[in-house]
């Protein structure tokens, strides 16, 4: 398994292949990345795999035998999603082996809410933070910031799932609507893409749920099994749950853009009553994300160190991580 020093020091290397195919190989014992235009082949780039923690390669593109070999012997993992950020292909050297955890996760009660009741009082932690970094005063956002003080006591003694699941939609409604309110907030439709803000939103929790996988698989999680996301076919719950408290980095990383006009509503087009983001403008906006994912990658890591320590010593949920944004 990695270390503090491993993740700091090893980087995320995105590979976009949407504009022309690349091919991914090993020469000299590195990475190198290879485009083809015009059936015109040339290097872009060589990279060590000491260096490498995870390959994300959106778009189309060429895997060589030895390639994977590489990854396995440096523990390298690799995302293949399509230009619309589906998941085509995961591939990691995980500890699959770690039965023991997954013991533990199956032994775990349902109707125990205290792991759920620590994630969703640190996303609420966090949404508070979110208002208050905005230094807005109107009445939205005071409004919004004060019932995020109050439903964090309302959630520490909270013994019914569904009361805990009604706090969290309803804090993270109010939240949204105050946050997003100089963008003309129309409401959280996540995947209909009612509007471009709602697209961009996708977009960004898309990247962090991949992001978030990438190191919950290093411990051998079952990704199915949720502490707070129950049990729902395909739905990888526990990597829904995880992903709550960062939420905000994303939710931060949409305003800035906005505002700084790294992203606008001419990006996009409508087609069918449905926003779709400008084939041209797809890097620019990824690139966007994985700069803020990538500064937080630390965090994201001694996070999901500290959970499985906790979650596989069955240790008072007092010591379980918190994230302060």
């Amino acid at each position: 398994m990695f270390t503090h020093k491993d993740i700091e020091m090893r980087t995320i290397f995105v590979v976009n292949c949407i504009e022309h195919k690349r091919t991914l190989r090993v020469c000299s014992g590195e990475l190198m990345v290879e485009e083809t235009v015009d059936r015109k082949t040339k290097a872009l780039t060589k990279f060590p795999f000491q260096k490498v923690l995870a390959l994300f390669v959106i778009g189309h593109f060429t895997l060589t035998t030895p390639l994977i070999e590489k990854c396995k012997r440096y523990g390298v993992a690799l995302i293949v999603m399509k230009p619309n950020l589906r998941p085509v292909f995961y591939w990691a050297d995980a500890a699959e082996a770690n039965y023991l955890l997954r013991k533990r996760q199956y032994e775990y009660y349902d109707c125990d809410l205290s792991v759920a009741r620590t994630i969703v009082h640190n996303k609420i932690i966090n949404q508070m933070a979110t208002l208050l970094k905005t230094r807005k005063r109107d009445e939205p956002t005071t409004s919004a910031i004060s019932l995020c003080r109050e439903s964090m006591d309302e959630v520490a003694h909270t013994t019914n799932y569904n009361q805990l699941m009604g706090v969290e939609g309803h804090v993270s409604k109010v939240y949204f609507a105050a946050y997003f309110q100089s963008l003309d907030w129309q409401g959280r439709h996540p995947r209909m893409k009612t509007d471009p803000l709602n697209v961009v939103l996708d977009i960004g929790y898309t990247l962090l749920f991949n992001f978030v996988e990438c190191f919950l698989r290093m411990y051998g999680f079952d990704l199915y099994m949720g502490v707070y996301h129950r049990l729902w076919f395909k739905r990888k719950s526990l990597v829904c749950d995880i992903m709550e408290p960062f939420r905000c980095i994303i939710d931060h990383t949409v305003l800035l853009a906005f505002h700084r006009k790294q992203f606008s509503d001419t990006d996009f087009i409508c087609s069918k009553q449905e926003y779709h983001l400008k084939y041209e403008r797809t890097a620019a906006y990824y690139q966007v994300f994985f700069n803020s994912l990538i500064a937080h990658k630390a965090d994201i890591f001694k996070y999901v160190q500290s959970y499985y320590r906790c979650f596989m010593g069955r240790k008072s949920i007092s010591t379980y991580p918190t994230f302060l944004f």
